[in-house]
């Protein structure tokens, strides 16, 4: 099993809850008060069966007009149409913005050939929600022509992958693990989406039960630690990807 980190960009976001890019090398914080800095990273997982996305970024072209994804995606040395499998975490745009391209301002699949697998509440709720997180007209146009696959609470999609309903994010977030004999790879989403959340027991305001958060980052670590698992962090700026150590009560990443 291979991992790619697929990153994206550094981005600053305020409660207009736009993704403005940040270059700390030349951008001052102070000049955007009351902003979250965060890193975008979807992963790209080979496995002997299939092509797995985690969830899609912003969407995001470059400076020739080509999806950052797209662009990441052959980097890792694959052609964005051999991807098999789109796992979405959640719905929220920084998430889900990457699941169609603009192409001469007409939107298409990015992923034409996959199968983009989501949880039934997370869909219902991003159609009824009031939140800018939400953009609804990407998800109007893939259930008019992508590949869906919705599915309900926790279980098992193939015999490589597995999917737990975890909520705490948003009350559908979903997390993966895919165990291919060899290794075990976890994707936690929103509900562990940087290392330093592991490490330091906090309650996100920006979680829908931030409690509940916090709890599932403490199981997840135990279970990472006991089982082995390679952790992906969407929203890691310190480190990507790593295992978990849990040594006298406290969680450390290797």
């Amino acid at each position: 099993m291979q991992v790619f980190t697929l990153y994206e960009g550094s981005y600053s976001v305020d409660a207009t809850k736009k993704f403005v890019p940040f270059d700390d090398a030349v951008d001052n914080p102070k000049d955007r008060p009351a902003s979250l800095f965060i890193h975008v990273q979807p992963f790209l997982v080979q496995t002997n069966n299939s092509l797995i996305l985690f969830d899609t970024g912003l969407g995001y072209n470059n400076t020739e007009g080509e999806l950052i994804l797209h662009k990441n995606i052959k980097k890792a040395g694959f052609n964005p149409d051999d991807i098999d499998l789109v796992l979405m975490s959640h719905l929220h745009f920084d998430h889900s913005g990457g699941m169609v391209r603009y192409v001469n301002e007409k939107m298409e699949l990015s992923f034409p050939h996959a199968t983009y697998v989501i949880q039934q509440g997370e869909w219902e709720k991003a159609f009824t929600s009031n939140s800018s997180s939400y953009k609804t007209e990407i998800f109007e146009f893939l259930q008019r022509n992508a590949q869906l696959h919705f599915i309900e609470d926790s279980g098992t999609l193939t015999t490589e992958i597995s999917y737990e309903l975890t909520g705490a994010h948003t009350p559908f977030h979903q997390v993966f693990l895919v165990d291919d004999g060899t290794g075990k790879v976890f994707y936690g989403g929103d509900v562990l989406p940087e290392p330093e959340e592991l490490i330091k027991k906090f309650i996100a305001k920006y979680d829908f039960d931030g409690r509940k958060a916090m709890e599932l980052r403490e199981e997840f670590g135990n279970r990472a630690s006991a089982e082995n698992w390679n952790c992906l962090f969407y929203h890691g700026k310190s480190q990507s990807s790593g295992y978990v150590e849990l040594t006298n009560g406290n969680f450390k990443l290797i």
